[in-house]
């Protein structure tokens, strides 16, 4: 919480796991919301799938509808799957590590249930193959015969894409789920294990964004550092934190700030069919907030690494406060809050979303309780509105919780 994080959207764990979060939540030591997979195939996943979705635990706290599989293994010890040997293995191309005969009845048993299907993918050939997988469940599960139309099956990492591939996801309806700091970490290998031609297609931001996909960006963390500054400074600097680039890195396939925002917000948000509660600051949706130190929309690029949480909410709670991390009391929108960005955040990232004239100009939240808190960074547009109501009233701004 220190660092902002208001949800955390965990890729695979056991029912055992599970049961443990469902205790603590009882005892109330934990505040965070999670968003929870389980892993599969196997006994776990079929669990799931017989008895469906639980979505919306402890007051919209925890989450459980989605199974997290694996094609492949990782890039840096070359396990990842590519089409053409590694450049500096020709003998290996990687390792499948799920056998298909197990993984497509799943993917068609997923699909009728309404369970939402996330698939670990780095290496060009198990993204294909992954994006064969889905489409083939498609076609054997028309949409009259789901329980959900549109899915939302994600592509985990969804690192290393040949060019064909990449328009095969806005077709399929697939979620890119990237993680900006892995183009960071793998600048000092990912070259030699490519070559220049396949790096192309690698961490490719831009040409996935061009194709109209939402991106939902995160931060592999334990693996990574887990840090939304850094996630954020990725995406659109495409440097290491000390700035270096390296040759052929590719900077035309850095993120802009906006999308860099939605890609560690509001997608992540419609990532997790939660679009409509959370991701933006509206009227209506859950107050769940991060405060930063700077305006990260305006300042320098590496200024960007030194930006501090200054205050977490989440549920309209302040559940982290610099200087002041025992308090615990409602924020409250009659208060003129010192920051210069208040910004609503999605799974461990900030996220801005209030709609004003123009991108960049002063707004104010909570409408009827001048003066509020503002923001001054850049925008996301409005989004259509669709009614929706929790099943327990949830802290916002319309009454100065």
């Amino acid at each position: 919480m220190r660092l902002g994080w208001t949800q955390i959207q965990d890729a695979g764990q056991t029912w055992a796991h599970v049961d443990r979060l469902r205790r603590l939540y009882r005892a109330s030591k934990i505040r965070l919301r999670i968003y929870q997979a389980i892993r599969g195939p196997g006994p776990d996943a079929d669990s799931l799938i017989a008895r469906g979705a639980s979505i919306g635990e402890f007051g919209g706290r925890l989450t459980v509808r989605t199974i997290k599989a694996f094609l492949d293994g990782a890039l840096g010890s070359r396990g990842a799957v590519l089409l053409a040997p590694y450049s500096d293995a020709p003998s290996t191309r990687g390792l499948l590590i799920t056998p298909l005969e197990a993984l497509r009845p799943m993917l068609v048993a997923a699909l009728r249930r309404g369970i939402q299907v996330e698939t670990h993918a780095i290496g060009d050939s198990a993204n294909r193959l992954l994006l064969d997988l889905y489409a083939e469940a498609f076609a054997a599960v028309p949409e009259a015969k789901r329980l959900i139309r549109n899915p939302r099956w994600r592509d985990e990492h969804t690192q290393v894409v040949s060019p064909r591939d990449i328009p095969r996801f806005a077709r399929l309806g697939v979620i890119p789920s990237m993680q900006p700091s892995h183009a960071i970490s793998d600048l000092f290998f990912a070259p030699s294990r490519l070559g220049a031609e396949r790096v192309k297609g690698a961490y490719a931001w831009r040409s996935l964004l061009r194709t109209g996909v939402r991106i939902a960006g995160g931060s592999d963390a334990p693996v990574e550092r887990g840090e939304p500054m850094i996630e954020f400074y990725a995406a659109v600097a495409r440097r290491d934190t000390s700035g270096f680039q390296g040759p052929d890195w590719h900077p035309e396939e850095a993120a802009s700030r906006e999308e860099a925002l939605r890609m560690l917000t509001l997608w992540p948000a419609y990532a997790a069919f939660e679009e409509e509660r959370r991701g933006s600051i509206e009227v209506g949706k859950w107050a769940d907030l991060t405060v930063l130190s700077a305006d990260i929309m305006r300042i320098p690029a590496r200024e960007i690494l030194r930006t501090r949480c200054v205050m977490t909410v989440v549920g309209g709670e302040v559940v982290y406060e610099e200087k002041r991390e025992t308090v615990n009391r409602r924020l409250r929108c009659r208060s003129e809050l010192p920051v210069h960005c208040l910004l609503s955040t999605v799974p461990a990232f900030v996220v801005t979303g209030v709609h004003p004239p123009a991108a960049g100009s002063l707004y104010r939240v909570g409408p009827t309780h001048p003066p509020a808190a503002t923001c001054r960074s850049g925008l996301l547009p409005r989004p259509a509105p669709t009614p929706w109501r929790p099943a327990r009233p949830q802290p916002d701004c319309r009454d100065g919780r």
